[in-house]
């Protein structure tokens, strides 16, 4: 670290220049973004996923639908509407309510608008379609639409969040280092870190699907590491430039709050990291955004920073509003010795506090985010509630059985077997309708459908209905169930029937299919996840602080402080607090949070551990090094969280409910962790194990 800080000090224009170049660069690139996001990336590859792209290729069956709908339901507003939607070369077809009375009910009535398959750009359809609808009275909802508002709904939040979070960092940095320069410094490496990310993941964007919830992610998670960052090494840098000169203190900054940094870096790439083995495109796009903005958070912040820190010099005091007074330190010393003193009692208190938290855990309900992602205001939700609330959408879910015979679907075995498989299927008391060429021509057995092949006029009749459900070697069976294809009774259905035995090969497709893959992808791989960032962290931690019971520790603290805050979504979110309605967690929420939460906490552990460490390698006893590591740090690590706190946090003001959920969620971890575990309960037990601590097996012990 020694070469590479005298390097960035040497060359700090040549630094600056180039950062400058790459930020104007991106830029470019970045802006682009929002366009190039599309889908909320709840994506798996299965049977759901193979069945959908057959039936399109097979059966021309459309993958998007959108419904249009009017309300109140008058003739001509109907025939006007779908007039101009005919018109649009990308639709592929349109059931109306006026050909079909089930799509008719207490005035009011909607059309299915099926779309073509493959269509380059299905948002820019939606935006045709909605400029095509401007009677009153008529409005659009569906996948496609409501997939749009989402990214819409995004964009706006992640500028309703910055406009909280960066005044509120901004603060929070004059009250760290009373000086405008020196606060504004941090914001700008977080913006530059963004950007440059933004432009980088719109160049990969053919390469790799992204979703919409990249564009709050990505920012959320790389101005609050950047800016810790920046706020750590800052912090470190003014110490040592009481001592020494601009040069030396930002090189001993790179070598000390450098480590540090890099560190803390590592533990948060080990959860994204994690995310890939779960095979679900939104945690792939996660792991991908935050993996890349994380790298340039830790590049941004060990050369960007410090070599415009070296061109400020004292400049960086500039325009001082006030004066950070010295006797803030005495006062976290005086807690420090508290602690010091208490350790028992503080331990007991802290783990009651944090086990209250845990108890709502046990009522968790996950969810995959459906259309109550999207806020009520905005129209798309309000014409899917209103059709729910008349037709009962969400009462029903469709599953599609797909079966392949190489012999053929043409032949009296084969129509037996049909038979078969439809009687099997009816035999399913969740089951409400299957369509087969039985039900829709009313044939009641094999014997039947042979004998009336075998007149022409019938058959003549029947022919498209059997071209209908089968061509070549392959054949659909559409299954109607009494559940929504959210519900865990669908998915139960769907994860039951897929290992039966009907005779012949098949898969199935359809919501509750597409619920129930996401379920088990999760569920299957999350034991996994989790094992490999705690191994991970315990090795990393283990090889930087030379200890045993300081990993373990750690690892055992983060898990209860996050535990409490899941505890805690759930008293917000499901049970219905603080001016939220009663709901369930999103899926993904505790994944998410866990994976990045793990790693961010572990900033405030490496941050503190090392300067007890080096305070402990400098002679000082355990219980005298913890008190000045946690004197040295305390401040630090408030701002800090503050900062993340206040960043993620900002999010809980915004309208897409995985985007509220993810940004609480994390603001509680993180605030749980930088107070109740980081200032208390790791000092405490700091003390209660003293030389233990530092014990490493095969090693010297410290004298």
């Amino acid at each position: 670290m020694k070469t590479f800080s005298a390097f960035i000090t040497a060359h700090a224009k040549a630094i600056v220049a180039i950062w400058l170049v790459i930020f104007i660069t991106m830029a470019v690139f970045a802006i682009q973004l929002p366009s190039k996001l599309h889908g909320d990336g709840f994506f798996v590859k299965g049977d759901h996923t193979y069945v959908t792209n057959e039936l399109a290729e097979a059966f021309d069956f459309p993958s998007d639908t959108i419904l249009v709908v009017f309300d109140p339901a008058e003739d001509k507003k109907i025939q006007d509407t779908l007039r101009k939607l005919k018109k649009i070369k990308e639709i592929h077809s349109i059931q109306s309510p006026l050909e079909d009375p089930s799509l008719q009910k207490n005035g009011i009535a909607y059309a299915m608008v099926h779309m073509k398959n493959d269509i380059e750009n299905l948002p820019d359809v939606v935006e045709e379609i909605r400029s095509l609808i401007v009677d009153d009275g008529v409005s659009i909802t569906g996948g496609p639409v409501i997939s749009e508002d989402i990214n819409t709904a995004s964009q706006k939040d992640l500028a309703s969040a910055e406009a909280i979070g960066l005044p509120i960092a901004i603060i929070v940095l004059l009250l760290a280092f009373g000086t405008v320069v020196a606060s504004i410094l941090p914001i700008i490496i977080g913006v530059v870190t963004v950007v440059t990310a933004f432009g980088i993941l719109t160049l990969l964007n053919g390469h790799v699907n992204l979703s919409i919830f990249v564009l709050n992610i990505v920012p959320m998670l790389g101005l609050a590491l950047s800016i810790d960052f920046a706020l750590l090494f800052i912090n470190r840098y003014r110490e040592e430039r009481a001592q020494t000169s601009v040069v030396q203190a930002i090189q001993t900054a790179i070598q000390t709050a450098g480590r540090s940094i890099i560190f803390s870096a590592l533990c948060v790439m080990i959860g994204l990291g994690a995310m890939i083995v779960i095979r679900v495109e939104i945690f792939l796009n996660i792991a991908l955004g935050g993996a890349i903005v994380v790298l340039l958070a830790v590049l941004s912040g060990l050369t960007l920073l410090p070599a415009t820190m070296t061109l400020l010099g004292d400049r960086l005091n500039k325009w001082r509003l006030f004066r950070v007074k010295a006797g803030g330190a005495n006062r976290w010393r005086g807690f420090a010795s508290f602690v010091m003193k208490h350790p028992v009692t503080i331990v007991i208190v802290a783990l009651l506090f944090l086990g209250i938290g845990i108890i709502p855990l046990k009522d968790i309900k996950l969810t995959i985010p459906q259309v109550d992602s999207l806020p009520t205001k905005y129209d798309a939700r309000a014409a899917y509630d209103k059709l729910d609330k008349t037709f009962g959408l969400g009462d029903t879910s469709t599953l599609y059985l797909l079966a392949e015979r190489k012999e053929g679907w043409e032949d009296s075995e084969a129509r037996k077997l049909i038979y078969s498989i439809q009687e099997k299927l009816l035999a399913d008391p969740l089951v409400n309708h299957v369509s087969t060429i039985y039900t829709t021509a009313n044939i009641k057995s094999p014997e039947e459908l042979t004998a009336s092949l075998e007149i022409p006029q019938v058959a003549e009749q029947l022919r498209p209905i059997l071209n209908t459900f089968s061509k070549d070697k392959q054949l659909f069976i559409p299954i109607t169930l009494d559940a929504a294809g959210s519900s865990t009774t669908a998915q139960k259905f769907a994860r039951t029937w897929k290992d039966k035995d009907l005779g012949v090969d098949f898969a199935l497709g359809g919501p509750a299919k597409f619920n129930q893959e996401i379920f088990d992808e999760i569920a299957s791989k999350i034991i996994l996840a989790v094992a490999i960032i705690i191994v991970s962290t315990f090795f990393i931690l283990t090889l930087a602080f030379r200890s045993i019971l300081i990993p373990l520790k750690a690892i055992i603290m983060n898990i209860i402080g996050l535990s409490s805050a899941f505890g805690i979504l759930v008293y917000i979110f499901q049970y219905g607090h603080f001016g939220i309605a009663a709901g369930s967690i999103v899926l993904i929420i505790p994944v998410i949070v866990f994976c990045l939460v793990f790693g961010l906490s572990m900033d405030y552990e490496v941050f503190l551990i090392s300067r007890i460490q080096e305070e402990y390698q400098k002679g000082a006893d355990n219980t005298r090094a913890t008190i000045d590591g946690l004197t040295s740090t305390s401040r630090i690590i408030t701002s800090a969280a503050l900062i993340m706190i206040v960043i993620t946090g900002a999010f809980a003001f915004t309208d897409v409910m995985p985007v509220k959920q993810i940004g609480v969620g994390i603001a509680i971890a993180i605030a749980l962790d930088a107070t109740i575990i980081r200032l208390m309960l790791v000092p405490s037990l700091m003390k209660l194990f003293g030389d233990w601590n530092w014990w490493l097996p095969f090693t010297k012990k410290h004298n």
